[in-house]
């Protein structure tokens, strides 16, 4: 497991940002390269622990241990291979995840953990510069045709899976390109476009075959038609309905949820226009204090605002790790992204009470939970990344057949299956349609393991694939 004695010799160190004043003036991923020999002596640090509770913090169950002694060994094409068997997208995981494995990582109890999460980054990007597998890919053709309504990171995972054992798959996307947030939530300088596209090129080469365009269920496209043309449908259509503040002025011109305001971002970084929410010499007031907050964050920063608050209705996390949330959980604290770094005010403890203005927002009043005095300040764009309330059913002609959860989630069985739609043409749902809001890893997990159930129905047997986790509705 690496260098017997790395963890004691060399000390955590990522990957360098590239200066703010440089970053802000582009739309770039925002870390600098680093040497392969850096790379190596990070994998060195991974401790010969015994029991790898990296992997259990992992919800792919990505074999950590081993792919970080082969970076340490500069064995990159065997590291490759035990990512890529267990993790479909770690380009993506390796860029946009949070860790729960680090948090997890035994040398983490008394130092920094094993940077776990840039190592796969690089393994992944080896393997594409270097020409490794980077898809499983097979010969076979069963006959079967699947579904797949949503194409975030569980859909891909699920069509990735289910064409590497030889089912013919096709999947659906409401807008106009493929990738879900993966596409038009996440900023560029978190997910460059190209790197999204590129595994979509893999994957259309490998059999799978892309529609966009299609709202299933508003359009000839119907729920119906493809459980009738395809042998099954698996809904991976996300959580998407924005969680907003009931307050008064909430209706007013200038105040937005999140999503909408980046999506519109995106399309104008992609379009090279300005884009029609533009916070440029505006006085912005991001209201949530998590990651979309963060996107939104060094979004405006780009665009140019004359000044930003980021406000979170929680008090701030500890630095530390609290008592009540031990290792090897993922514990809540506080913790600063490049956004932060280039510029902008943090709020904690604060609460919305109202928005200001005729026709347009101008100003936001707020409470401070702590001493319980209210004051207003200057906002001329308003952009709320508090969350979001389950997916959106509008669409599909059988919503009111749909059974959800106390979560408005959708209901499935042990199988990912919504065994309430009786008739040809199974449904299945996985990912943040099931799960809520969630991790990208864990909706790549859910997506495997949905792809898993659907091949072991269509082939009536014990599915070749594997299936990392449990449908999470079976705990409400």
């Amino acid at each position: 497991m690496g260098k017997v004695t790395g963890f004691l010799d060399y000390p955590r160190k990522g990957p360098p940002h590239r200066p703010v004043p440089v970053r802000l003036r582009d739309w770039r991923e925002v870390y600098e390269p680093q040497s392969d020999d850096a790379v190596q002596v990070q994998g060195a640090r991974c401790m010969d622990c015994g029991i790898p509770f990296c992997m259990q913090g992992c919800p792919l169950g990505n074999r950590i241990p081993t792919f970080n002694d082969h970076v340490y060994r500069s064995h990159w094409a065997l590291a490759a291979e035990q990512l890529f068997d267990t993790n479909n997208f770690p380009e993506f995981t390796g860029r946009l995840c949070p860790a729960p494995c680090e948090s997890a990582c035994v040398l983490g109890i008394s130092d920094g953990p094993v940077t776990i999460e840039r190592i796969e980054y690089e393994v992944a990007e080896h393997a594409f510069a270097n020409g490794f597998d980077v898809a499983h890919s097979t010969d076979v053709r069963t006959g079967k045709r699947v579904a797949v309504v949503g194409s975030g990171p569980a859909g891909l995972a699920a069509a990735a899976q289910l064409v590497s054992v030889g089912h013919d798959v096709h999947v659906f996307e409401r807008s106009d390109a493929i990738g879900g947030l993966l596409r038009y939530g996440i900023p560029e300088f978190k997910l460059e476009k190209a790197v999204l596209d590129r595994r979509l090129d893999v994957m259309a080469a490998s059999g799978v075959t892309f529609h966009t365009n299609v709202t299933v269920g508003a359009s000839a496209t119907s729920l119906g038609s493809l459980r009738q043309e395809f042998d099954a449908v698996l809904l991976a259509i996300g959580s998407t309905r924005p969680r907003l503040i009931p307050v008064a002025g909430a209706q007013l011109a200038g105040v937005y949820p999140a999503m909408t305001y980046l999506e519109a971002a995106n399309r104008a970084v992609r379009d090279g226009v300005t884009s029609p929410i533009d916070a440029k010499d505006r006085h912005v007031i991001i209201l949530g204090g998590g990651d979309t907050g963060a996107d939104c964050l060094g979004t405006v920063h780009r665009q140019g605002a004359a000044s930003v608050v980021q406000i979170e209705i929680l008090d701030r996390p500890p630095n530390e790790r609290p008592s009540d949330q031990p290792w090897p959980t993922m514990a809540r604290i506080f913790k600063s992204s490049p956004a932060h770094e280039e510029g902008g005010e943090r709020q904690f403890s604060t609460e919305t009470l109202e928005f200001l203005g005729v026709e347009a927002v101008t100003d936001i009043t707020v409470r401070d939970a702590s001493s319980g005095d209210s004051h207003t300040m200057p906002a001329h764009l308003v952009l709320i990344a508090a969350g979001f309330v389950g997916p959106e059913l509008d669409d599909l002609e059988l919503a009111s057949e749909l059974f959800v959860t106390p979560r408005a989630t959708l209901s499935v069985d042990g199988d990912w299956r919504l065994t309430q739609l009786e008739g040809p043409g199974p449904v299945f749902a996985c990912g943040d349609a099931v799960r809520g809001q969630s991790l990208i890893v864990w909706a790549i997990a859910e997506g495997r393991s949905a792809a898993a159930a659907i091949d072991a129905v269509l082939m009536d047997t014990s599915s070749v694939l594997p299936a990392p986790v449990a449908p999470y509705s079976l705990s409400w």
